[in-house]
Parts: C-alpha cells; structure tokens; sequence
C-alpha cells in the first residue's frame, strides 16, 4: 500500500471518530494535526532494512507540533497513528510526562477511541519496574517488617541504617502489619500489585523494600515467577497495539527491549517539552564517597556465591574491593582539601552545599584516584557479571532450587547498581573536552546526616540535544512531538536544538493556534511593583502586599505560582486571619485531597485560592469557576544555582555566546506559557492573569515573552 493510501485512510479513521462522538465540535486546527500526523508516520520506513543488499536507505518523519490548549491534541494524534498503525501491522507507542496524562488517556481517550474504531486494538500502560510489588521480598517482609538478615534477604543502605535503628516499636509493628496486609490482599486477588493502585500508595522508604528491581530479578528463574505482577503486565504489553509509557521509562529502557523497537513502531511524545530536562537527568550520575560500608558487603557476597559456583573470575575480588575503599576515602579527603572550605561555608538549611568544577577541568590531584576507582569498579563489576552468568546457569539446570538461588541472584543484584554508578560517575568525571568540545557539568556536594559527613561527585552531561541525538533519534523512524508549549517567544528554534532535532531533515514543523478566543476571554494585568524584582526581600514585601489586595477580591477559584519556598512561606506568613481558611497551600495536603477540597469550596459558592509552585504551574486542569484568576508572583526564572545551568552558560560564554538570551529567556518563555495558560481551559472560561513582575512589559526581554504568550487583553496597572 502507497504513503498516500495510508495517510488518506488514517484521516478518513480519524474524520468517521469526530462524526460519530457526539456532541463534539469539529475544529479545523485539530484536522490539521490529524493531517499532519497521518502524513508523518506514512512515510516513514519501519522494520529492518538491508542497505548491503540494494535496498534504499530508511526514511525517517518526525514532525514537531505546537497545539494550543483546546485543539484536542490526544484524538488527533490517536486516531490516525492507531488506524495506521493497525494498516501497517506495527504498534504505537505513546510517552508522556505526567502521570495524569497517562490516566486520561488509559482511562478515558483509548477506551472512547477503541469503542468508534471499526477495528479494534487492544492497548496498555507500561510502567518501571519499581512501581510493581516483588512477591518473593513481599513474603520475606510480611514476618518481619524489616530485611536484617543477610542471610536471607537485601541490606539497606548505611544512610537508612540510622534512620531503622531509630524507629519506634510501634512503628516497626505497624510497618510489619503494613507488609502482612499487603502480602494477603496480593494473594486473595484483591491488589494487583502495583503500588499506583492501592488506596493509599505508601511512601518510598516503606515501599521500596518490597519493589521489584531490575537487578535482583531473575526473571523466569524465578519462584515466583507464575505470580510476578510486572511479568504479567509485560504480557498484557506484547498483545497491546498501543502502549502508554512516560519518557523516563523511555529513556531509561532504550536498547532493553521492554519497549517496543523504536524502528519498528509509531512513537508519539506528548508533553514533548519535558523531554531535553528528562534526557538530562537520565544521563546524569553520581557517587558517594563517604558511605562505603556496601563495598564490603558486596564483595563478600561475591567470594562466597561465586566460591559455591566455583566461579574463577572471584579472585581478584578482594584487591578491587580493598582498592575502592581506599581510594573513595583518598577522593573524600582530596575534595575537602581542595573545596572544603567553599564547602563549610555556606548555609545548610537550603540543602547539601555544593561546589562546581569551572569549566569541568578537574583538579590534577584528582585525575589519578578516579583513574584508578573506574579501573578497580570495571574488574570487580567483570567478576560480578561471571557470577550472575554462572547463577543463571545454575538456575537453569536446578529449577528445583530456584529459591535459594534467586535469593543469592538478589543479593549481590541489590548492591550491584552501586558499583555500576561509581563506573560510570567516574568515567563522566574523567571525560576531558577537547578543544571547543561540550564539557560535562562536574560538581561536588557536602551534607551532614547526624555526626557523620557525607560527600558525593557528580557529572551531567550539559546539551540535551547531543544525548538525545546519539542515544533516541538514531534509532527512531516515525515520531510526533507535541505540546502546547514547543515554541519559545514565537519560534521553535530553542525547543528543536534542546531536542536535538535542530538541523534534521527529517523533522518538520507545525503550529496549531488554540481555538480559544484569548483577547475576549482573558486578560493579562502587568500589576507593577516599585522594587525591581531583583532585589528579593523589598520585591516580595510589595508583592505580597499587591498579591493579598487582589486575592480578596477573588469570587471563587483561583490560582497563585510562586518562584520559591521562601517567597510563598512569607506571603502565608502575611495572610490575615480572615483569609486562611480561603488559601489552600502546596503540600499541607496531598495533591489530590487538596484539589478535591478546591472543587468542594468553588462547587459550594465559596471562595478558594491555592497557593503553589512550579508542580502546580503545568498539567493543571482547571476550568470555568475552578481558576477564574491566575497570579504569577514573580517571572519563573529557573534556579541560579543548577549546576548544570551554570555549566552550560559558562561553555556558552567561552564560544562567545550570551547564556541569558540564547538559553535563560527562551526556557523562561516556556515555563511561563505553561504558567499562563493554567487560566482558560474552555471557550467558555474567562479569566484574569496578574503578574506582578515589571520585567515583562519593562524590559526587552520581557516583550520576547509576552510575544510567547497568548493573546489576552493587556492591562498594565500602576504601583499601589
């Protein structure tokens, strides 16, 4: 079947969608999403192709497309990648950002799509590991609430070690019972085993004891195999033509086949914004070099597993261990010599202090230790992977002792993924730019837990693009990317080199304006203050002021962003006492029980006005009467302190480029439309956007943003 063919039956699929929903509006915008998404995933080439042979080489389609709150960009993309997808005998996989997302489209798109659909498709949610219980940790905690034996299960780390031994015995036995209640409600059928479907998701330190770990998995080897939650949801994965997953997950499962092969499906990344800063943290590392007590531990389960298995390799075990004690105690003490006092002198209450290496040229000092740390990780980490050959070996020829050596398979597997993170922490550490190439981002940082001093190196590298560029889009041949937020003060220059799509043939793009008439629904009030806004603490104090004056005016819901924990703490801290019951603040609840106590306020005619930060400035879902008013406290800058942000605006000053305006101000745009665009949700809302920083109509800059946004009516509003 030709590209034409399929592109004009995935919209005629999509078109037969709209006409049969009822009550839905057609809109031209999102017909020409659905068009453009048709016309992508048709021509792209999926499957294995033999260029050696005379075939021609594979066609690659990306397309990147803002669609503006209200297009319904889900149906636009869903129908015609399903329907093509279903014509061309592949699979679709879409990644998300948020959680929330995922649900919509599980709970809600899918099933109302697979009900219109004339061919029917089956689809499912793919989620890590970590969020499926392990049955066989579940049964060893249920008797005891805790996982002290080594002889019988995984150690904790030192860093909760502390914690364990402090807790009260009424809350170790409601802990026990906490493990007891869940391993029956498993094996009644009643639980499902994935953490996200309990009543009450239990916090990581409880949860994660008993969650299912890549490392100590032993998969079908396994006794518990029949009756593994994650293994079950896998199968469901193999019959789904359609698979939500999040771009963690994405990411982190390249290459791993838990997904289905990027050449050989239709992937759609919805929330696409999220996914350079994604791409970072996945790449990113780090390594304690104070806690080392694991090494031990490890190395000792290693000689004695790897002596009942009469495994070789294990003799050089005792000199790698050794050496990687002391040499992470020699980095500890050389950071401190050299950083100790930039270290010690900053303030602990905003977290562990930190210190940048300029220009990631590490100190000569250190270039010796962490040459030999990485050597000694790669020999013990040979070993260990001789081990695991030889236990799965084992398992396979004694099915019959597949406990106690799933057990043993667990217990080097728990420490495992520390001695990869000190390889690989190194090694990034150790990465020299030659001259005009990237740096990585290295940086260390110092915290006290208790009595005892705890320093840790980091290294990230700095470009998303280039990391998303060698490690995603070499292996991807179909691809829709799409948010309402891709274009950056009018242009998508920022977000495809961010992207690392910025000069790729194959990737074109789209912008889809929101059917919502933004200069009649909304309007954006610049309500200055006297203080420049850089200067924090006089800023504030007029902003609060401003803030509470326009808050008592509010009918029914509202929402207000703030840059930092200080700045929302002091402008609680101002709220007369009439007004505390009205403002519900991030964190005094849980996300969910306080947008249920929102609704319940604004439902009953009563006035309701959340206070919240950056989580709350994106993915929130508002409309009508919910958040008539959105007030931006102070233009969403992001942190001065990120390292990796420092890195990159450092490297970008070197090659005599301005950080500030090429990366600072295209970011902040971004951030800000999504702040913004918390305000209409539907062509009936109709709302106000205060922001009271004077930045945005002041400076040139600020009418880079302002052209980013929406737009709204503009109303500038003198000082009070």
């Amino acid at each position: 079947m030709s590209q034409q063919v399929w592109a004009a039956q995935a919209l005629e699929s999509f078109d037969a969608v709209v006409s049969a929903t009822e009550g839905f509006r057609s809109r031209a915008g999102q017909r020409l999403m659905a068009e453009q998404v048709a016309r992508t995933f048709s021509s792209a080439t999926l499957g294995k192709v033999d260029e050696e042979s005379g075939e021609a080489a594979p066609t690659r389609s990306i397309a990147v497309i803002q669609a503006g709150t209200g297009v319904g960009k889900s149906l636009a993309y869903c129908a015609p990648a399903i329907a093509l997808a279903l014509s061309r005998g592949t699979r679709v996989l879409i990644s998300t950002a948020t959680v929330a997302l995922q649900e919509q489209l599980v709970n809600k798109d899918l099933p109302a799509l697979a009900a219109l659909l004339p061919q029917p498709f089956k689809f499912a949610l793919a989620k890590g590991r970590g969020r499926y219980v392990c049955k066989l940790k579940l049964d060893r905690l249920a008797g005891t609430g805790e996982a002290e034996e080594e002889a019988d299960d995984d150690l904790f780390a030192e860093e909760e070690a502390a914690a364990r031994a402090k807790r009260p015995r009424h809350e170790t036995e409601a802990r026990m019972q906490f493990y007891s209640s869940m391993a029956q409600t498993l094996s009644k059928g009643a639980w499902d085993g994935d953490r996200d479907s309990l009543d009450t998701p239990p916090e990581p330190e409880v949860w994660s004891p008993v969650a299912a770990e890549g490392a100590s998995c032993t998969g079908k080897h396994c006794p518990a195999f029949s009756q593994c939650t994650y293994y079950d949801k896998r199968k469901e994965l193999v019959g789904a033509q359609v698979i939500v997953a999040n771009h963690d997950l994405l990411l982190s499962s390249l290459g791993a086949r838990v997904l289905p092969e990027l050449d050989n499906c239709l992937l759609v990344l919805d929330e696409a914004h999220h996914l350079p800063a994604t791409a970072l943290d996945q790449f990113a590392c780090s390594m304690d070099l104070s806690r080392i007590t694991w090494i031990e531990r490890l190395s000792s389960r290693g000689l004695r597993i790897g002596a009942l298995l009469e495994v070789e390799e294990i003799a050089d075990i005792p000199k790698h261990s050794a050496q990687l004690r002391q040499t992470l105690q020699d980095l500890a003490r050389i950071v401190m010599d050299v950083y100790g006092a930039q270290l010690k002198s900053q303030p602990s209450a905003w977290g562990p202090a930190r210190v940048r290496v300029p220009r990631g040229e590490l100190p000569e000092q250190l270039i010796a230790p962490l040459g030999l740390l990485a050597a000694s990780a790669e020999g013990f980490l040979d070993a260990l992977r001789a081990i695991s050959k030889a236990l799965r070996a084992e398992m396979r020829d004694k099915p019959d002792e597949a406990k106690r050596l799933s057990t043993l398979y667990a217990q080097i597997g728990m420490l495992a993924p520390r001695l990869e993170e000190l390889h690989a922490t190194a090694q990034l550490l150790l990465q020299d730019a030659p001259e005009g190439a990237v740096p990585a981002a290295k940086w260390f940082t110092l915290e006290v837990d208790g009595d005892f001093i705890v320093v840790k190196a980091h290294a990230s590298p700095i470009l998303p693009g280039t990391t998303l560029r060698n490690h995603l889009w070499s292996a991807v041949r179909g691809a829709v990317l799409t948010s309402a937020t891709l274009t950056s003060c009018g242009h998508f220059d920022f977000f495809l080199r961010e992207a690392g799509l910025h000069g790729d043939e194959a990737t074109t793009t789209l912008e889809v304006p929101s059917p919502f008439n933004y200069a009649a629904q909304g309007t954006l009030i610049a309500a200055e203050t006297r203080a420049d806004p850089k200067n924090a603490a006089q800023f504030t104090t007029e902003m609060v002021d401003a803030l509470l004056h326009d808050i008592a005016r509010v009918e029914y819901g509202a929402l207000v962003l703030f840059t930092s924990r200080e700045q929302m703490r002091q402008a609680v801290d101002a709220l007369p006492t009439a007004m505390r019951s009205v403002v519900l603040v991030q964190n005094a609840l849980p996300r969910t029980q306080l947008l249920k106590r929102h609704r319940e306020r604004v439902e009953n005619g009563e006035p309701s006005v959340i206070f919240g930060m950056q989580s709350f400035g994106e993915g929130l879902d508002l409309p009508g009467r919910l958040c008539e008013s959105v007030f931006i406290t102070k233009l969403p800058f992001a942190p001065p302190d990120d390292p990796v942000g420092e890195a990159r605006a450092e490297w970008l000053r070197a090659v005599g480029r301005d950080p500030f305006s090429e990366l600072v101000v295209p970011a902040t745009a971004i951030r800000l439309a999504q702040w913004v665009g918390r305000a209409i949700r539907t062509e009936e809302d109709m709302a106000h956007v205060y922001c009271y920083d004077k930045r945005l109509t002041r400076t040139s800059y600020g009418q880079r943003l302002l052209k980013g946004l929406p737009p709204f009516a503009l109303e500038q509003r003198a000082p009070l």
